[in-house]
């Protein structure tokens, strides 16, 4: 069963699948192929709450960077447009701690579709 990964502050995007990169600490377990259920919230639910997923997606390319190497292309692919590389470390770090040189895990996914 595909382990779950949340998407909170990018739910959006994933939904018009604007996002294919994704930065985090620690996850220095995937392997490129794995399966993941993209999920709104996964941790933190309320009491009767319940994990809401969006999608499943393919890991086709991982590794770890220090947060600062992060370009205005990985921007777009992390579904900031309009964001410099600046102020997306500064967004990253505000809602996930760490500081401009920490080394994260750089994500990059494919969307699954669903056949029924």
């Amino acid at each position: 069963m595909p382990r779950n990964i949340s998407f909170a502050l990018t739910t959006d995007q994933i939904r018009n699948r604007a996002k294919t990169v994704t930065r985090r600490r620690g996850w220095r377990f995937l392997e490129v192929g794995d399966v993941l259920n993209a999920c709104v919230k996964c941790m933190g639910l309320q009491p009767g709450e319940k994990i809401e997923r969006l999608c499943q997606i393919r890991v086709t390319s991982v590794r770890r960077e220090p947060l600062r190497e992060i370009t205005r292309e990985d921007c777009v692919a992390e579904g900031f447009p309009g964001m410099s590389p600046v102020e997306f470390v500064d967004m990253f770090c505000g809602h996930m701690g760490g500081r401009l040189s920490q080394e994260v895990t750089r994500i990059e996914f494919e969307y699954l579709e669903v056949t029924q």
